[in-house]
């Protein structure tokens, strides 16, 4: 029987900090339950201007929590996009090359296995994804990839509110910051705050508003709020903070040529992303909301195209007609309508 009331399990939790190819301090979050996990590990990777904690709302269960009660050695990876990190300008390039593959060497030393898992959201997954399939991380044998992977799909509306209003704002800040809504500081934030105020009114929660105008164009923009629960409403208003214009930058780029498009020169990057043969064995399994407004879900459906063409029938795409961005893992009912699906593909024989 469902119920709406949240519980909170405490298994144990170990922070390892590593450093990233290029120097900069990452962490993981290691979480295992009370027996030792069975089904090996698995690396959850969160999207832009969030953190790791992004998959551990107040809901009766989290994916974390699924995982853990599944078997499985649960690994949740704060790459340079998270907030718990000193802001920097990040591109996916970065996190491709010196991120992912240095936390998957940790995650693989640590626990011996030669196999990892993994369960990537937005711009985590895009990044994660770039790396899988540039050869940087053959130890990831399944990628559970949400929202977006190589082949960033956005409304019109949103495309030409990028296009036009990235360049300009870029010569007053480098970056934007849904925590302006509980306190803006300077002139443009409290300029930006009023306009969201003034545009944004559904619902009195001004982070959630923020959030809204600064990744595309609804109202809501990454959940239904009939999907969140007061506390995870609430809980929302700390968990989004700084995300640089260098991402928007290379999304304008990205959305212009229809995929993924490296923007750092890295030689270990191919520049023809979407047409080279994946470097990689891994077998991916594409999820979308129908009603996500920030990446349309023709955006998933093009990278399963893609990477079937070289595969076909071994990866898979699973399309939620109710959900949207990110309440596949924060709505309340996310742990029967949406968790089942990620347990059923993670546990799939090979």
């Amino acid at each position: 029987m469902r119920t709406s009331s949240a519980t909170y399990s405490r298994p144990r939790e170990e922070r390892i900090d590593f450093k990233a190819g290029d120097g900069r301090p990452l962490n993981l979050i290691r979480v295992r339950g009370a027996r030792s996990p069975v089904k090996g590990p698995i690396v959850l990777v969160h999207g832009a201007g969030v953190r790791a904690n992004i998959f551990r709302a107040p809901i009766p269960r989290t994916i974390v929590d699924t995982l853990v009660a599944d078997g499985y050695d649960v690994w949740m990876e704060n790459w340079r996009a998270s907030i718990d990190l000193e802001p920097s300008e990040w591109t996916l390039d970065q996190a491709a090359v010196h991120d992912h593959p240095k936390a998957i060497e940790v995650i693989a030393r640590k626990t011996g296995w030669k196999d990892i898992k993994a369960i990537v959201h937005c711009q985590g997954a895009s990044s994660f994804v770039l790396s899988a399939v540039a050869g940087l991380i053959p130890r990831v044998k399944l990628i559970i990839s949400n929202a977006v992977s190589l082949h960033p799909v956005m409304s019109l509306a949103t495309r030409l509110k990028l296009r036009h209003y990235i360049p300009k704002l870029s010569r007053w800040t480098s970056y934007l910051d849904p925590q302006w809504g509980l306190g803006p500081e300077g002139l443009l934030p409290w300029l930006l705050t009023l306009k969201v105020r003034a545009t944004h009114r559904e619902c009195d929660n001004t982070v959630c508003r923020m959030v809204s105008d600064i990744y595309g164009v609804g109202h809501p923009t990454l959940w239904s709020h009939e999907h969140l629960n007061p506390a995870t409403h609430e809980w929302l208003k700390y968990e989004f903070a700084k995300v640089p214009l260098t991402f928007f930058a290379q999304m304008v780029k990205s959305l212009r040529a229809g995929y993924l498009v490296p923007v750092e020169g890295y030689r270990e990057l191919p520049s023809d992303v979407v047409t080279r043969r994946p470097q990689t064995d891994a077998r991916f399994v594409f999820m979308a909301g129908r009603k996500n407004h920030c990446f349309l879900f023709e955006s998933q459906r093009r990278t399963y195209e893609a990477l079937s063409r070289y595969r076909k029938g071994y990866h898979s795409l699973h399309v939620l007609p109710e959900y949207g961005h990110l309440d596949i893992f924060m709505g309340k009912n996310a742990p029967w309508d949406v968790f089942p699906i990620i347990q059923a593909e993670l546990n799939r024989p090979v």
